[in-house]
């Protein structure tokens, strides 16, 4: 008996500790889930559908790492029980929501996390208005708090204290950087003029300071989040802390705060391209600033501020997953909650399959870091100097197109800033500066003596171009106009509509493309691309604005005419691929192996009128070159696990790939 008695009490205190299994840190988290409501001051009974058995089924199911779920919203309203005297609540509970959560994701040892509104909150404004942002008018924000107000302390921070007392591991604040305004309350002007001398206020663009007082609002943006990322520390140490798109694209600056992870959620329209740049970003920053990161898609596709919500299949989301593993970063998804805080159960399904699609490639991408290849720039100085708010990215949009026109030529590419490439630019066999206007002089000379010390710059755009005029060989002839045109490529012509430089060549410099004003390829208008020699080096110049032509009027004739130039100054890549141009490549270093990731990117994801889609052809019989130092033991696909026959010869391992679906890596071993 007493044996017996043992035994049970073995396996009973074996499996409640086996249960109860310390949660994942971010840092080690690989695959979670976002839930959100936005509660409003009309939900009522918040609670009543939720139960233990929803969360305990959703959790058995899908067992992720981690789970967000709902806390305050934009809206400004608690969807748990608040004794904040500041706060403001839904009408009524019937459960405390977070309570339940926090029970039942402990039991599973999963991490739970709230989605927290920061900067943007509307019940704030409406209890305490003099908490408000202020506009270059005198109107106080009705939605954006200051954040040199008093909304930081006396809601934000005692609410996350109360929240972290749950014992809820962290936060995902929704709505801070994104949503910071310029402020001219007379707190936030009083410290303008004493950090900056400057007594005349800028209101507009055209006013002279006005690139002063955005500087002045960024650093004050940082200063909050530093404030509350270091109070909350200090309160409880292990709680874990993250300010939605903070060093990231939004914001692409060094990492210079105590946050402990990076997030963001992707545009929930044309995802694939979207976690093209955005993923990129991020993995520099976390490779330089050593923070994890992770990208969240919607579950749905809608268009901005209406209710036209329809769901992606898994399939459609599975190339979401794919684009943002493929360059070491984990991921989340997004779905949203009902009203009263419950889960909508039909969805397990999907979030089941996107969880068994991500754990088996978990092994062959979590953490890897990406091999020097092509550097595309992403210029912080113009960032500033630009940019049309204080945080978002719409400096950045002629950039993402270019990314996609190189990705979908198979390039592997990474997105840097300045404190990402200064002293290393020699690591890179390609240095691409898309349409950045302005460059700080150190870093401009820096480019310039990396190309003559045998590196390889291409730069592109009208006004980008005048930068290294000397290094390519041209005169500039007149202004720079917008331009109807079109280029060639393989005898075929692709339309552009934007700014040109019409230039003039020094004799010698070969001509890598012309300009047509007339759709006729017997009478050129004038040069549109040529390459210089420099130093031991090489450069290259497209004289008009490629990335919203490319964006506006995609054609493979533009895309492959850029491709064109990249070849004559990048001819020997890691890996080359043929067979489809609907492949994105990445070129990892994964623990010591070459991991070369292979995503079918087709489907119609890039149309406002495609919500989602089922079906996505494999991709067949792709060809891969591979130079490697030595002839490799074996090449394996992933994670089918199937073998590739290969050849090696003269430091090439060719072999063909006979079948991608979504998703495979090409494993060097």
């Amino acid at each position: 008996m007493k044996n017996c008695l043992f035994t049970l009490f073995f396996i009973f205190g074996t499996t409640t500790l086996f249960a109860q299994k310390a949660p994942l840190r971010r840092a080690d988290s690989f695959f979670g889930l976002h839930f959100d409501f936005h509660a409003s001051v009309n939900d009522s009974l918040v609670g009543k559908t939720l139960t233990e058995g929803m969360i305990d089924s959703l959790l058995t199911a899908v067992k992720p790492d981690f789970i967000q779920v709902d806390s305050k919203g934009h809206p400004g309203v608690a969807s748990y029980p608040t004794k904040v005297a500041a706060g403001t609540q839904v009408k009524s509970f019937t459960q405390d929501p977070l309570a339940l959560f926090r029970k039942v994701t402990q039991k599973h040892g999963v991490a739970l996390y709230v989605h927290y509104s920061g900067v943007y909150d509307d019940a704030a404004l409406l209890k305490h208005p003099e908490w408000a942002a202020i506009d270059a008018n005198g109107k106080p924000s009705t939605q954006k708090t200051s954040v040199h107000g008093a909304y930081v302390d006396e809601l934000m921070i005692p609410q996350l204290k109360e929240i972290a007392d749950y014992g809820v591991d962290g936060v995902w604040v929704d709505g801070d950087c994104w949503a910071t305004v310029l402020d001219y309350s007379p707190k936030a002007l009083e410290k303008f003029r004493q950090q900056t001398g400057i007594s005349t206020l800028p209101k507009t663009k055209q006013d002279e300071h006005y690139l002063d007082l955005m500087n002045f609002a960024r650093q004050s943006f940082k200063n909050y989040v530093g404030h509350y990322t270091d109070q909350l520390h200090q309160y409880k140490p292990s709680f874990q802390v993250a300010s939605n798109w903070a060093f990231s694209s939004f914001m692409p600056e060094p990492v210079d705060l105590n946050i402990d992870f990076m997030s963001g959620d992707l545009t929930p329209m044309n995802g694939v391209n979207s976690v093209l740049f955005e993923a990129r970003v991020l993995a520099a920053q976390s490779r330089t600033y050593k923070k994890p990161w992770d990208l969240m898609s919607w579950s749905f596709n809608t268009a901005w501020n209406t209710g036209n919500h329809g769901p992606k299949t898994a399939l459609n989301l599975s190339q979401e997953i794919a684009e943002v593993i493929a360059t070491g970063g984990s991921y989340q998804c997004y779905f949203t909650q009902n009203r009263d805080a419950s889960i909508r159960t039909q969805q397990v399904k999907t979030m089941t399959e996107l969880a068994k699609f991500a754990r088996a490639r978990q092994a062959y991408t979590q953490g890897a870091t990406a091999i020097p290849q092509i550097a595309l720039l992403y210029s912080l100085a113009s960032f500033k100097k630009y940019n049309s708010s204080i945080y978002n990215n719409a400096a950045a949009e002629p950039v993402k197109a270019i990314l996609t026109a190189l990705m979908d030529e198979q390039n592997a590419v990474e997105v840097l800033s300045e404190h990402h490439l200064k002293g290393r630019l020699d690591q890179y066999p390609l240095v691409i500066i898309p349409e950045w206007i302005y460059l700080e002089p150190d870093f401009l000379q820096e480019l310039k003596t990396y190309a003559q010390n045998g590196g390889k710059l291409l730069v592109i755009g009208a006004e980008a171009v005048k930068n290294f005029s000397t290094e390519l060989g041209i005169e500039l002839s007149g202004p720079v106009q917008k331009q109807l045109c079109w280029v060639a490529s393989n005898g075929d012509l692709g339309l552009v509509n934007d700014l040109l430089q019409k230039v003039n060549l020094k004799a010698g410099n070969p001509v890598l493309g012309n300009y047509y004003v007339n759709q006729d390829t017997r009478y050129p208008s004038g040069v549109a691309a040529s390459m210089a020699d420099i130093g031991q080096g090489k450069i290259a110049g497209v004289y008009f604005n490629f990335g919203m032509s490319f964006r506006n009027f995609q054609s493979p004739q533009l895309r492959d005419f850029l491709q064109g130039i990249v070849k004559k100054l990048f001819s020997n890549p890691i890996v080359e691929v043929q067979g489809s141009k609907l492949v994105h490549v990445t070129v990892n270093d994964m623990k010591g192996k070459l991991a070369i990731n292979l995503i079918n990117a087709g489907g119609n994801h890039n149309s406002d009128k495609v919500y989602t889609y089922d079906e996505l052809p494999p991709l067949t019989d792709l060809s891969l070159k591979i130079r490697l130092p030595k002839k490799p033991l074996k090449i394996v696909q992933q994670p089918e696990h199937k073998p590739l026959p290969f050849t090696y010869a003269n430091g090439v391992a060719t072999l063909k790939v006979p079948k991608l679906g979504v998703h495979s890596i090409v494993v060097v071993e």
